[in-house]
């Protein structure tokens, strides 16, 4: 059976990304019959990928409001290579949790996690007049603590209340609208998921202290012709003020620009570790494709068979 580790317990973001990767047609046969593994972090859910006590991490990414979903990307980048097979997003809505008969005069202690606590900050201030926040491993942890009675109410999804006993004191809460969590399903080493004309493929690469030494990396993208899609830096932990580049770009590994773009990144970097291609969630995000570039290349083959014109 496939196993597959997500943050818990069941009732976070996470769980409900989980259930739509086990819905997506393009990736029904990684996930057939797959089990929920709770895990109490991203970083815990990737290293037992990398123990090989599951299969698979459902972990979150990037976030349209914070951005990258840093302890995800400082775990991909270090330790045994893992790869990304499938995205999938999540509308970022909360629910205002709380015991029956609560009153927002009565919450003291809200706690959620930290990402949750950042995007409803503002609501909070406005209309729990005497809470304070609080955080905690995920949204679905603080329901299960404010069913418990060691917290007033917490911000998660409505199924963490349903879960828990909860009832809402409120819905649809988010300080900014539209918000989106990006969710990758991660394992180790193989194959890429399919070419769909539609993907995208990301990198974590090291730089020498050299001048323009970011430039050229980022010239041989450019010069491809290659869209990208996030760009970011992380401490590398091991050098004091050194740090990798995690890069997002349009195109798949067999798209043949892309190809010849990870050949001449490598040759310019001093590390460079693959993270996978796979197709986009959302075609509307998914940047402008690399040329094909089939002409140059029928040219170029006429002329090693002393075809065509100069």
């Amino acid at each position: 059976m496939v196993t597959v580790a997500y943050l818990g317990p069941p009732g976070t973001f996470t769980d409900a990304a989980l259930h739509r990767f086990r819905a997506d047609a393009r990736i029904a046969d990684l996930l057939a019959d797959a089990r929920a593994v709770p895990a109490g972090s991203p970083d815990e859910a990737l290293a037992l990928v990398r123990a090989g006590d599951v299969d698979y991490a459902c972990v979150p990414f990037e976030n349209s409001v914070d951005g990258t979903v840093n302890p995800t990307s400082d775990a991909l980048a270090v330790g045994d290579r893992l790869q990304i097979f499938a995205e999938t997003q999540i509308d970022v809505v909360f629910s205002i949790l709380v015991r029956p008969s609560t009153t927002a005069e009565d919450v003291t202690v809200l706690r959620t996690h930290p990402v949750a606590a950042a995007q409803v900050r503002r609501w909070v201030g406005e209309n729990l007049p005497n809470a304070r926040i609080e955080t905690t491993s995920s949204t679905a942890a603080g329901a299960e603590e404010v069913a418990a009675g060691s917290a007033d109410a917490t911000a998660a999804p409505a199924r963490a209340g349903e879960i828990n006993g909860l009832v809402p004191l409120a819905e649809n809460i988010a300080d900014v609208g539209g918000a989106r969590t990006r969710f990758v399903l991660v394992g180790r080493p193989a194959p890429p998921t399919p070419r769909t004309g539609h993907d995208r493929t990301c990198v974590i690469f090291g730089l020498p202290h050299q001048p323009n030494s970011l430039v050229q990396a980022l010239t041989e993208l450019s010069i491809r012709d290659i869209d990208l899609t996030r760009i970011g830096s992380r401490p590398t932990r091991v050098e004091r003020f050194t740090y990798l580049f995690h890069v997002d770009l349009v195109g798949h590994i067999d798209d043949p620009m892309v190809a010849e773009a990870l050949v001449a990144l490598r040759h310019r970097t001093e590390s460079l570790r693959y993270l996978g291609s796979w197709p986009v969630a959302d075609l509307a995000e998914a940047g402008s494709p690399p040329p094909d570039r089939a002409d140059e290349t029928a040219w170029l083959e006429g002329l090693r068979r002393g075809e065509g014109a100069g």
